[in-house]
């Protein structure tokens, strides 16, 4: 029988590249890979359902979950993760604390972005500022009118408007026209320096050791989706893609812990990774189910509370049964 061939649409990170680059086989497919940015590819994906095999928003993906109507079957390759304190800027000449947010203005590209609902979920749990504490201004990141990708319907007690025509909330926020900003990606002028502009967390990576330690909680971004006609047809295709995926997780670590030559353009890598695994454990960056029930329940807590989710999922229901576990020798 003839391999598969079948659109794959991820970034380009170390976990992903030795499927990009053939290292690593997914069995009975042969993929054409397009390596893209997760805004074009999360977009393409939930507006028109273009590739077969793709990363996908795990808010978004939860959302149409939830509404009963998503076309992608859900594979736990969890390809991007990160603590989102580093994703919360604010004006520093107004705001000190987490409190200082109720009742001031914040910018965000997308209400329902993955980044946002754990932000908010921080807020909210660590420190008593709920969503409808904030008035939340909608705008594109560097390029104004950007539009949210799934229609949502809000609490009526959470504020929501858009920025004015034109505007960037990257632009607000210099202007002082925001209080603060939430978003996977940090305002470009973040990098030329602004008097008045910084981290809500003065050190972030403290506040987000602490936040592990106490919660066990890794954030989940991104996932991976297998088109849910193909897998009605070939029902094979989940246990593939996720064995793929995780060798492929599997393979980048071991380059990783090679310090004889090291694979990251960046300093003190040797020695973050040991603390990372001090820290989180020797798989601190888990695939599967099991290992990362915690995250992904305290995820769907927010998603619903925060009024994105019509009803509290169940992590079982993200994912593909024949994915729910997997052998062992």
């Amino acid at each position: 029988m003839a391999k598969l061939s079948l659109s794959v649409a991820v970034g380009d990170y170390d976990r992903n590249r030795p499927l990009i680059d053939g290292r690593v086989a997914i069995d009975g497919v042969e993929p054409v890979f397009m390596t893209l940015p997760p805004e074009e590819i999360f977009f393409r994906a939930l507006r028109m359902a273009d590739f077969d095999i793709c990363e996908l928003s795990l808010s978004s993906f939860a959302l149409k979950t939830a509404q009963g109507e998503c076309p992608y079957v859900g594979i736990p390759a969890f390809v991007s993760r990160a603590f989102r304190h580093t994703a919360i800027y604010v004006r520093t000449d107004r705001i000190a604390s987490p409190a200082d947010l109720k009742g001031k203005k914040v910018g965000l590209p997308e209400y329902q972005l993955t980044a946002n609902v754990w932000a908010r979920g921080i807020l909210a749990d660590e420190y008593g500022v709920l969503p409808r504490d904030i008035h939340w201004i909608r705008g594109g990141i560097e390029t104004a009118g950007r539009p949210e990708k799934i229609a949502i319907q809000l609490p009526a007690d959470v504020r929501l408007s858009e920025a004015p025509a034109g505007r960037t909330i990257s632009d607000m926020l210099a202007q002082g026209d925001i209080d603060g900003f939430i978003a996977p990606r940090p305002p470009a002028f973040i990098a030329r320096g602004h008097g008045h502009v910084g981290w809500l967390f003065r050190d972030p990576v403290a506040a987000a050791t602490d936040y592990y330690r106490r919660t066990g909680i890794f954030p989940i971004m991104h996932l991976i989706g297998v088109r849910r006609a193909l897998v009605e047809r070939y029902p094979f295709l989940p246990a593939a893609v996720y064995k793929a995926f995780d060798a492929a997780k599997t393979m980048a670590l071991a380059a990783l812990s090679d310090t004889s030559a090291t694979k990251v353009t960046l300093p003190f890598v040797e020695e973050q990774l040991a603390r990372a695994r001090a820290l989180m454990g020797a798989d601190f960056w888990s695939y599967g189910l099991a290992p990362n029930r915690v995250t992904l329940e305290a995820f769907l807590r927010h998603h619903h509370a925060q009024g994105l989710s019509p009803r509290l999922l169940k992590a079982e229901e993200l994912f593909h049964p024949s994915t729910h576990e997997t052998f062992k020798i």
